[in-house]
């Protein structure tokens, strides 16, 4: 398992921009699943939507796309870069996500060639999935590190 402060040490993510809490699976280059807590006190919901909290969708594509980095930067050859999200395919959005859910994140990756990957994702709360389908992704130098 993963924690947050490991995932630190891989992703350059911080509060409030990193949306995943631990990961607990990582099959390294192949695939990951990682949880995400969803809190009432999450700074989104202030605005999203008073009265009537909602994750964002695009914050769900967000964590699956850090689950997505942690995998990419999982591979020795990877190691100290940086994962930059470049598409999203094939996402449909199924199920609403409130403060209380747990969001379980899994990632598969289907193709990575000359620092280019695409992986499967997908968000479920209790099973039922809230979001799935395929992210793209580029491996860049992390400048922080020069």
């Amino acid at each position: 398992m993963i924690e947050n402060i490991d995932i630190q040490k891989i992703i350059p993510h911080r509060f409030p921009m990193l949306l995943i809490d631990r990961v607990v699976e990582l099959n390294e280059g192949k695939s990951a699943v990682g949880i995400k807590n969803v809190s009432a006190n999450e700074p989104f919901f202030q605005g999203h939507f008073p009265g009537n909290p909602i994750m964002p969708g695009v914050l769900i594509a967000e964590s699956l796309a850090q689950l997505g980095s942690v995998l990419l930067l999982s591979m020795e050859e990877n190691r100290d870069k940086v994962g930059v999200f470049t598409g999203i395919d094939k996402f449909k959005f199924r199920r609403q996500v409130v403060p209380g859910d747990t969001l379980r994140l899994e990632a598969e990756m289907i193709q990575y060639r000359h620092g280019m990957g695409k992986a499967a994702v997908k968000a479920t709360v209790d099973g039922s999935v809230a979001a799935s389908g395929e992210i793209s992704f580029a491996v860049v130098d992390n400048k922080a590190n020069d």
